[in-house]
């Protein structure tokens, strides 16, 4: 994906604002699914500067429930590199991972989950519980929450504004 941000340009600098950026482009994704009357949730994986895979909600443009970002994004990574196992990777995600998805990086070894609005209702890195970081599992993530959480959040709450 020539020509997209690295984490290694030095104007990016630390983890901290590495993943602000990242996270913006995850919010790029998540605004692409929003144009297409898709729940906005937008998911990238990243590993040494670069994306390997990105991805969108396309649950209603599949007719498929598994097609949340995350899985998306997952799917194109482990295609792009040939290899289902993301270890080193990070998951940037503007909604927190539920069930399915937070069993599915555990499952794909993604190294690192950072998610930008906490959702009370059916996440998994720490608001209903913590699957990602669950030490009885063979794998677990460290997480980072909250980054960018108020353009996600109000992502959210348009879409469903606009919808009631």
């Amino acid at each position: 994906m020539a020509g997209e941000p690295s984490a290694s340009d030095p104007s990016v600098g630390d983890r901290a604002s590495s993943d602000e950026m990242w996270m913006s482009l995850a919010i790029d994704c998540a605004r692409a699914a929003g144009r297409q009357n898709e729940v906005p949730v937008g998911a990238m994986i990243v590993r040494d500067g670069k994306i390997l895979g990105k991805g969108n909600n396309r649950t209603i443009r599949d007719t498929d429930p598994s097609a949340h970002a995350e899985l998306v994004a997952i799917r194109a990574a482990a295609r792009n590199q040939g290899d289902w196992r993301l270890t080193g990777a990070t998951l940037y995600v503007t909604l927190e991972p539920c069930a399915m998805c937070a069993g599915a990086i555990v499952l794909s070894r993604v190294s690192r989950v950072v998610f930008g609005a906490h959702d009370p209702k059916a996440g998994m890195g720490g608001s209903i519980e913590n699957l990602l970081q669950d030490k009885r599992l063979n794998h677990y993530c460290e997480v980072v929450s909250g980054v960018h959480s108020d353009e996600s959040t109000s992502l959210l709450q348009s879409f469903f504004r606009e919808r009631r």
